[in-house]
């Protein structure tokens, strides 16, 4: 048996109260806007430095992609292609 306030008794567990700039402490519009604009910008600035690593990878992996469409469509028009012989008499 689990006691009172026991994890997975289905209680949510109390976090503070949010505060916002507005009257009463109130979450305006603009609070959201600013939150979302800290959080873009985090954003932006890990994937620019994540960039550079992942460059090189995407560049190998297209051309990877490219030689096997043509290897495979070669193949393919191996198997499809006509045999004419041309006989004369």
């Amino acid at each position: 048996m689990r006691g009172k306030g026991a994890k997975g008794d289905g209680k949510k567990a109390s976090s503070p109260p949010v505060q916002g700039s507005g009257p009463g402490g109130r979450i305006t519009r603009g609070d959201i806007e600013a939150k979302l604009r800290q959080v873009t910008g985090q954003l932006e600035r890990s994937a620019q430095a994540a960039k550079p690593k992942i460059m090189p990878a995407v560049a190998v992996a297209a051309a990877g992609v490219v030689a096997l469409a043509y290897l495979l469509g070669r193949r393919r028009g191996r198997r499809r292609s006509t045999v004419v012989e041309i006989r004369r008499v």
